[in-house]
């Protein structure tokens, strides 16, 4: 197994204010330094990065700039994060057309993995048929992935129609693309990550480690998440994959990133 982080940490879970008017332009940002991340992650010993659609597409007219970026440290970009709401019929074709323009500009630059997030709370409350919309978006983002040689994976979070066990169960019976399980989110929104990571092993291809604890996310080991238990079943079945630790905010991020490489070393004997 091969070990990542997430950029976010440095700069937070936001998003790009052009999409409260244009849908087309919504992305996640986070608004730290993508260059300040890749040097730090780099420092504490991880093998590759995965970032933000919105922070990936501030390279779009230069990408020489971001690969060689990579090449100065020595870091495999993992893949991308993208997302939309997913449910709303009138708004799907510019949210498709943000994901398509993430997805080549993320192959070019070498990326491996495409996580979708989403699947919006409307304002009145989820609608029955929102989970049917949500999983032919999903095959829908999914084969936009698979066009540009990624793979593509579901990313259940909070704040999403995707959030406590049954809605994951649910989904994954109406969609046929693969699960990222993000462990802290599976947790906060009721779910057992160990048990998660179990059930769906035969549709992981990639997974996010998040430590959690008192309704806060963590680096890992200052939670109670069971992350040996985890490695384990992953090894049971041959996962050779990336596991990415995201934290998504923390006062120091490069600390932030040595605690979790540390525990992963010393606890998890992975390097």
């Amino acid at each position: 197994m091969k070990l990542g982080y997430q950029t976010n940490t440095w700069g937070g879970v936001v998003g790009h204010p052009a999409g409260v008017t244009s849908v087309k332009d919504l992305y996640y940002l986070a608004n730290g330094s993508t260059e300040q991340a890749i040097q730090d992650i780099a420092a504490a010993g991880y093998k590759g990065i995965e970032l933000f659609d919105g922070n990936l597409m501030q390279y779009a007219d230069r990408p020489e700039a971001f690969t060689d970026l990579l090449k100065r440290y020595d870091l495999t970009l993992i893949g991308v994060y993208t997302g939309a709401n997913f449910i709303y019929k009138d708004i799907q074709d510019d949210e498709f057309h943000k994901i398509e323009k993430v997805a080549e500009f993320a192959s070019q630059c070498g990326a491996q993995h495409l996580v979708i997030g989403g699947g919006a709370i409307r304002a009145a409350g989820i609608l029955d048929s929102d989970y049917t919309e949500l999983a032919q978006s999903l095959d829908r983002a999914a084969a936009i992935a698979v066009k540009y040689n990624l793979i593509p994976s579901y990313h259940p979070h909070l704040g999403t129609i995707v959030q406590g066990p049954d809605q994951l169960d649910r989904i994954m019976e109406l969609t046929s693309i693969n699960l990222c399980p993000d462990t802290a989110h599976i947790e906060a929104g009721g779910g057992d990550p160990v048990a998660t990571v179990k059930k769906y092993m035969d549709r992981i291809l990639y997974i996010h480690f998040k430590d959690y604890a008192n309704g806060a996310f963590l680096p890992l080991g200052e939670g109670h998440q069971n992350f040996a238990e985890m490695v384990t079943a992953l090894r049971k079945n041959n996962y050779s994959g990336w596991i990415t630790v995201e934290l998504d905010s923390y006062e120091d991020p490069l600390k932030g990133a040595q605690i979790s490489k540390k525990f992963i070393q010393d606890q998890l004997n992975i390097n």
